[in-house]
This record gives structure tokens, C-alpha cells and sequence, in this order.
């Protein structure tokens, strides 16, 4: 099995509020090597029990910023190169060609990104296609399914 190499991609959580999945994102993060951007306010303290056994030992490797606002955390990327994830669209992220250095901003478990904020960046918000009955996926698993994604794109498998 070949060692993926350094993703370069950044997932963004915006006011991430489930310890667990954010855990599981971090440690995602560390065997891709993609940065994890947190937006505060978290609704958990980062010391958090479920956020450390879902990251397990990985989380002193892990690549973590901490932005204080959403204009913070953005001005950090290209704007053309931000995409925002939600149900609330129409464009597939298979429909998407990704390059390293792309940022995936996810919402809050329990609201999603702010309409404003996809308002602003209507042509980049993405969805992963689901069946009508479902809502949506648990957070953790849409960023594995997205990032995957743009890995494969890029082809950035190997050393």
C-alpha cells in the first residue's frame, strides 16, 4: 500500500458543534495531510473527552488554525478557490475540478453555513448528491467523501 502524499487541501469548519465528528475530521486531516481550519465560536471546549478519543493519539500531529471570525478564516484561501458545502445546492461535487490548496468550508451539525454566506459565494457551493428522504450525512463523513474527492482529482497518491 502506497503512503498518500500531502493533500494540501483545507477543510474548514464553520462553528463546529459535535466533538466527535470534529475529532474524526481531525484525524482525517492528519492521514491526508490537509490543514483544519476551526471557525470559533466551538460549541465544545477543545480539551473535550469525545473529541479526543475520535482523534485518538493523532491530534498533537494534526495541522489546526483557529480563526475568530469567517473573514478571518477566508482571507486565507484564493476566492475563487473556497467552496462551500450544503444541501442547499444544485451543483454536484463530482462537477467540481479541484486543485491543492482548495478550502471546503463545512456548517454547524444542527444549521448548516448561513444563507448569507452562501449567497456570497453562490457558483461555489456544492452538494453531494442523496436520496429526496435524507437531509443529510453525518459532517464527518461528507468531509472524507468531498476531500477524497479532490485527492483523487489531483492524483496526489504517493510519495
Amino acid at each position: 500500500m502506497l503512503p498518500l502524499a500531502r493533500s494540501d487541501f483545507h477543510i474548514v469548519l464553520f462553528e463546529p458543534e459535535i466533538p466527535a465528528n470534529t475529532g474524526n475530521i481531525g484525524r482525517l486531516c492528519v492521514a491526508t495531510g490537509s490543514c483544519l481550519h476551526l471557525i470559533h465560536p466551538c460549541r465544545f471546549l477543545l480539551t473535550d473527552k469525545a473529541l479526543k478519543r475520535a482523534g485518538l493519539d493523532y491530534w498533537p500531529d494534526l495541522s489546526v488554525v483557529h480563526h475568530q471570525s469567517q473573514t478571518e478564516a477566508f482571507s486565507q484561501f484564493a476566492a475563487d478557490r473556497v467552496f462551500l458545502c450544503s444541501t442547499k445546492s444544485e451543483l454536484s461535487y463530482l462537477d467540481v475540478n479541484y486543485q491543492p490548496g482548495d478550502a471546503f468550508v463545512f456548517g454547524p451539525e444542527s444549521r448548516g453555513l448561513p444563507a448569507t454566506l452562501l449567497e456570497q459565494y453562490q457558483g461555489q457551493v456544492i452538494t453531494i448528491p442523496m436520496q429526496p428522504l435524507c437531509r443529510s450525512l453525518n459532517l464527518a463523513n461528507s468531509v472524507a467523501i468531498i476531500l477524497f474527492e479532490a485527492i483523487r482529482q489531483t492524483s496526489r497518491i504517493g510519495i
